[in-house]
């Protein structure tokens, strides 16, 4: 086993997990629920094993990448980075808004069964489960107005990515004007941190078998085969939609434009798919896209450590098709067809949601509040995405990290 790469560990590790996982669902909810209690807290202590080096690595990062390596490549990179994550965005909308109505256009949903699962969601989330998703859905003016933290380490003790590396950005840029030796010690303090940082999230990556086993397995004992039944044409087309945008448009991309061998992507990036689809948080993945990306892929680490933490805090590929679905669906839902203009308003409006989406489980139904208003699609039909939205939840995270280390070697092609 230890001569096994830590890909095939991992992947080893996600398929046990899927099947005992599938063989508990098949026991008694007592035996299910004694076993999950066993396994699920090392899959928690890995995700906050993780979680705990991304505050600190990405700040250093960004701050190295800026302020000890050439400033004007760095803005080279960072709007060639934007450019493709814009048309990856625009292309996974289209997806979404040419795929969903296809597929659901034929879909007869039995009104009994949605009724069902949507007492059966509200009853697992709370009643005011949609109500909260409301209140919390994301707002331009304030979202613009909370860019700029008021309390940088309030942002990090909050876990709002985007305000920390802005703060970050702003940081290293004013040490560029900084007396050269006094800005070479505040960098050389920072780089010890990211190396440092890095040297933990490598200690947590040996044990990443063992925590995604540890995610997989609680997961899938308690869902079953909850996709087999009303809702699982959703479920399946969200799986089905975001793997195929990957395998045929983010895997190309990043192979032709990225210059960059098929299998050397891949096995940079499986690591992270791994955590993603098993933890369903971009955030917790981005510490392994970063090792994926200075150690496979020879990035270096200014350029990882500058690109991956903005692309994980604002790109988010796999829920433009998501939010674009899920809108359609519950137009079907509600018996309500929405014309084409609609489908293109969904589109555009879920491609803009998708840069206010928090790195976090579930993250993508709080960002559907704007979608459904958009066309005037009822709210409370997130209760019943609720129920079932942990298995595309897994695919749209999975389909997130991907587009960003696609995003992140094309745009530093000619340094790779």
């Amino acid at each position: 086993m230890s001569r096994l790469s830590l890909s095939t560990r991992v992947l080893l590790a996600l398929t046990a997990g899927l099947v005992f996982g599938l063989l508990l669902s098949r026991t008694t909810a007592t035996t299910v629920e004694r076993a999950v209690a066993v396994v699920e807290p090392f899959g928690t202590l890995f995700v906050n094993a993780i979680r705990m080096t991304v505050i600190p690595l990405v700040v250093s990062l960004v701050i190295v990448g800026i302020a000890g390596a050439d400033a004007a490549h760095i803005a080279r990179l960072g709007g060639r980075a934007f450019l493709i994550t814009i048309g990856f965005l625009c292309l996974s909308g289209l997806v979404g808004a040419l795929v969903g109505p296809l597929v659901l256009s034929h879909l007869v949903i039995d009104p009994s069964a949605v009724s069902v699962l949507r007492a059966r969601a509200m009853s697992a989330f709370g009643a005011a489960a949609a109500a909260d998703a409301t209140r919390r859905a994301p707002n331009l003016a304030q979202w613009i107005t909370e860019l700029i933290p008021a309390n940088p380490v309030r942002s990090a003790a909050d876990g709002a990515m985007l305000p920390l590396i802005i703060f970050a950005v702003i940081f290293g840029l004013a040490l560029l004007s900084v007396a050269p030796e006094n800005r070479d010690s505040v960098v050389r303090f920072f780089r010890g941190v990211a190396e440092a940082m890095l040297r933990v999230v490598r200690w947590v990556l040996v044990l990443a078998p063992l925590g995604v086993f540890a995610l997989t397995l609680p997961l899938v004992a308690r869902l079953g085969m909850v996709a087999i039944g009303a809702l699982a044409s959703y479920v399946i087309l969200i799986a089905v939609a975001t793997t195929l945008f990957v395998l045929l448009i983010v895997y190309p991309a990043a192979v032709i434009l990225g210059r960059v061998p098929l299998e050397r992507f891949a096995r940079a990036v499986f690591p992270a798919q791994a955590v993603a689809f098993s933890s369903r948080t971009s955030l917790a993945a981005l510490p392994a896209l970063i090792e994926g990306a200075q150690r496979p892929l020879g990035m270096t680490a200014e350029a990882a450590g500058f690109l991956l933490p903005l692309a994980s805090a604002l790109f988010r590929v796999g829920a433009a098709i998501g939010l674009t679905v899920g809108a359609v669906f519950i137009g079907r839902l509600y018996a309500t067809d929405l014309t084409r203009t609609q489908v293109a308003t969904v589109a555009i409006t879920a491609v803009l949601t998708s840069f206010s989406i928090p790195g976090i489980p579930g993250g993508s139904i709080v960002a559907m509040v704007p979608v459904l208003a958009s066309v005037g699609l009822p709210i409370d039909g997130i209760g019943v995405l609720l129920g079932v939205d942990t298995i595309p939840d897994a695919f749209r995270t999975t389909a997130n990290v991907t587009g960003q280390m696609a995003a992140a070697v094309i745009a530093v092609r000619p340094r790779i």
